[in-house]
């Protein structure tokens, strides 16, 4: 579990049923946003390192669904899907999310994105995964969700540098 709040680190810590994905990132929250949503970003940075996600699908709309397939040497398929119930752009996204794999596809969590303006054209996105039952919470923690959030933050987090450097 990482616990540095400095930009260029990422947070993650459990509470309640909740787990929570925090990182600061020098870019403006509109970028910031492209990064998370679009799914041309999405499909390099998603899932755990070196996993390749091969479908990247995205209606970003409420109501519209998501549907991620990561391909794990080994393993085979990990897929996820959603819909999206609150789409605010660019500061808010609250979706469900079940890895759809029996018979793990019966724990929905709800995930709560919020990304804030923060002086010197900073932003910083929170992620809020909220699971159903503590069952659920331990279920994705033991099968690796946390080291998944913060491997894909980084990825993430370059992906971000990316497009700010090419929006100047």
């Amino acid at each position: 579990m990482a616990d540095n709040k400095a930009t260029g680190s990422t947070t993650t810590y459990v509470e309640d049923l909740n787990l929570i994905v925090e990182r600061i990132f020098d870019a403006p929250r509109e970028i910031v946003w492209e990064a998370w949503t679009n799914p041309e970003h999405v499909a390099v940075w998603w899932g755990f390192q070196g996993v390749k996600l091969p479908i990247c699908e995205i209606d970003l709309r409420e109501g519209g669904s998501y549907r991620f397939v990561q391909q794990i040497p080994q393993v085979g398929e990990m897929p996820f899907k959603g819909v999206y119930r609150e789409v605010v752009k660019p500061e808010r996204l609250v979706y469900t999310q079940i890895f759809d794999v029996e018979p793990y596809s019966i724990h929905e969590s709800i995930v709560t994105d919020t990304l804030s303006e923060l002086p010197g054209n900073r932003t910083k996105l929170t992620s809020i995964t909220t699971f159903a039952t503590e069952e659920g919470l331990q279920g994705a923690l033991a099968g690796g969700m946390e080291t998944g959030a913060v491997d894909s933050m980084e990825r993430f987090a370059e992906q971000v540098r990316l497009l700010a450097a090419d929006s100047k």
